[in-house]
C-alpha cells in the first residue's frame, strides 16, 4: 500500500520526508497546487516518511481520512510530473505548523485523525 501526501503539504513543502525515502518516491510539483506528492509505483509503504513530516501530511493509504480521501489519486496523477526530491530544502515562506493547520481543519468541521506513526 502507498503512501499519500495530502493537502496539508500545499504550499509548506518541508522535505524532511524526502531525505528519509530510500527509493526516491517524492516529487515536487508546482501546478496545481505548489506541494509534494509520492509516486504511489515506487513507494515501498517502508513508513520512514510519516514521522519525518511536522505537519503529518502523509498517510498509509488504509488509513487516509476521508476529508483527505480524493488525494490518493491526486498523487497517483501527478507523480513524475514535477521534480523529483531526494535531498532537503527550506519550507516555503507559506508554509504552516501543525497546529495552525489543524485549527483551520477544526474550523472547518473536519475531525482528522493523525497518522498512527506520526512523531
Amino acid at each position: 500500500m502507498p503512501h499519500v501526501v495530502t493537502e496539508r503539504c500545499v504550499n509548506c513543502r518541508y522535505t524532511y520526508c524526502a531525505v528519509e525515502c530510500p527509493v526516491s518516491c517524492f516529487w515536487e510539483i508546482t501546478s496545481p497546487h505548489h506541494m509534494l506528492v509520492i509516486d504511489p509505483e515506487t513507494c515501498i509503504d517502508c513508513e520512514a516518511c510519516v514521522p519525518a513530516c511536522p505537519i503529518n501530511a502523509i498517510w498509509p493509504d488504509h488509513e487516509l481520512p476521508d476529508a483527505y480521501a480524493s488525494w490518493k489519486a491526486f498523487n497517483a496523477q501527478h507523480a513524475k510530473q514535477g521534480k523529483n526530491v531526494t535531498e532537503g530544502s527550506d519550507p516555503l515562506p507559506t508554509a504552516k505548523l501543525l497546529e495552525e493547520i489543524q485549527a483551520e481543519e477544526k474550523a472547518k468541521g473536519l475531525a482528522v485523525s493523525e497518522p498512527s506513526k506520526a512523531s
